[in-house]
């Protein structure tokens, strides 16, 4: 069976057999779609050109194809392709210069950074930072005038009729919380500390109804010890700007603490806080309009329109009051208004 193809096709194509041409005509009715189109590429249209171009033709197609699918496939790669790996982790000494690069550049917009409580002595900034709780330090120093001129020292205020002075602090919130508070640190500088305010935070905070961040407020600002505030402001920022991915405030502060000399503390804490209540808002921060916006990794998480940023800034930052009745002097905006003050 092997010889007789062989012969077959040695002696030309004059000589295939009339049972070949039968299997083929079978072929050709099993497969039409396969038949129809080896007879169309058998039966040429003109003689000399269809030999000449169709070897051509064909090259010029298939190359055609050849560069058209391979950009189509490379687009589609770069749509869908995601990087294999996260991002490189920054460094811990990369933390630190950037960190350190942002406060220096807070310094430069707010010089006059300070805290916006209105006091006069470590008794009355104590009382103040208790009241500010769960409300702003605006309303707790339109609250204070009367309540300092009620009970000016806290032998005073120990004595105090508690529904007396529950009406005093109703403007804060949650007076009747605050006023058993302050009744009973009050208590217990007459008792324990001789009526005098406690310069150490292992003291401060055993009076009640403080914790380490009154502690530090009055620390850092009534007695020149080093102190960081981490307030809501305080942990919101720093966590936009991957400093921390800590919520509880000791570690929050434990980890700032690490980022920057103990000498910058207080004022890094001020400088924070001042941006978190005039441009970087929680809900809506004014990334457009914000100066340290080309340090932040969370740019674009406000608005980045440079006009409507503009809009949302508050305080002396939007030409509007600050939060202090009397602010230092080299305050840039106007004072706040008294309680119950038109306007």
């Amino acid at each position: 069976m092997s010889n007789t193809p062989v012969r077959a096709r040695g002696k030309g194509a004059e000589r295939v057999t009339a049972s070949r041409n039968s299997a083929v005509g079978e072929q050709a009715r099993a497969e039409p779609t396969k038949a129809a189109k080896a007879s169309k590429s058998t039966k040429p249209s003109t003689p000399a050109p269809s030999a000449e171009t169709a070897p051509s033709a064909k090259p010029a197609k298939a190359a055609k194809s050849a560069k058209s699918a391979k950009p189509a496939k490379a687009a589609k790669s770069v749509k869908t392709v995601k990087p294999a790996k996260p991002s490189r982790p920054e460094s811990q000494l990369a933390l630190v210069r950037r960190a350190r690069r942002i406060n220096r550049e807070l310094a430069d917009v707010y010089p006059y950074a300070h805290p916006e409580l209105d006091f006069e002595n470590p008794f009355q900034l104590l009382v103040a930072t208790v009241l500010s709780a769960q409300t702003t330090d605006l309303r707790v120093n339109q609250t204070t005038p009367a309540l300092f001129a009620a009970y000016p020292t806290p032998e005073d205020m120990a004595a105090a009729d508690p529904e007396a002075l529950e009406q005093l602090i109703r403007p804060t919130g949650f007076f009747r919380a605050k006023a058993k508070s302050l009744l009973g640190l009050s208590a217990a500088l007459r008792d324990r500390f001789d009526g005098e305010v406690p310069g150490r935070l292992k003291d401060l905070v055993t009076l009640p109804g403080v914790g380490r961040k009154t502690a530090n407020v009055v620390l850092g600002n009534a007695f020149g010890v080093p102190g960081l505030t981490v307030d809501t402001h305080f942990g919101r920022l720093v966590r936009r700007w991957k400093w921390t991915d800590q919520e509880d405030p000791e570690k929050v502060e434990a980890e700032i603490a690490a980022l920057f000399p103990k000498s910058e503390w207080t004022m890094l804490s001020h400088r924070i806080i001042f941006h978190g209540r005039r441009v970087c808002h929680a809900r809506k921060p004014a990334c457009g309009a914000c100066p340290i916006a080309p340090l932040c990794p969370a740019y674009g998480e406000g608005e980045i329109d440079p006009d409507k940023a503009k809009k949302l800034l508050k305080y002396e930052m939007g030409g509007q009051p600050g939060q202090r009745l009397r602010p230092p002097a080299d305050y840039p905006g106007s004072p706040a208004a008294p309680l119950g003050a038109a306007g």
